[in-house]
């Protein structure tokens, strides 16, 4: 079975609306700062851009370096949305650099589903939920072991 371009671009949107969607569910699991909506529009948002300059009908036509100017300005505008989340209080603890970093690796994933790099996404993706499933726990552990006593 042949499946044409359309089929292509609705896989790439979709898979990128999935994963910013449970990357996003396990935010909003955790009552963080953004959540499902956030996390899956700015995965669609990345892969809308970067096919919006691969998928041309005279592909040859496209300077090699557009891609790449292009991921660099979604992954330098995204910086504004994470740094919003990003809080310090007054006795100087700070906090939502962990949901500004899954707002900034949902955009990366974005990204590569618009460049349909499907072993990257879903390795990167797997080790993503990993980190934001068990990281926390492994973090509290290795403190206990390696904590000086006092």
């Amino acid at each position: 079975m042949i499946v044409g371009p359309h089929f292509d671009i609705c896989l790439r949107l979709f898979m990128a609306l999935l994963l910013g969607s449970i990357i996003g569910l396990n935010r909003d699991i955790n009552n963080k700062g953004t959540g499902l909506r956030t996390h899956a529009i700015v995965t669609l948002g990345s892969a809308v851009a970067v096919l919006s300059v691969t998928n041309t009908p005279n592909l040859e036509a496209i300077n090699p370096d557009t891609v790449s100017r292009v991921i660099q300005g979604i992954l330098t505008g995204i910086g504004f949305l994470g740094a919003g989340v990003i809080i310090k209080n007054d006795n100087g603890h700070v906090s939502g650099l962990t949901t500004a970093a899954t707002v900034w690796i949902s955009a990366v994933l974005g990204a590569a589903c618009g460049s349909g790099h499907w072993t990257l996404i879903m390795t990167a993706f797997l080790f993503t939920i990993l980190v934001l499933v068990f990281g926390g726990r492994v973090e509290r552990i290795m403190e206990k072991i390696l904590k000086p006593l006092d």
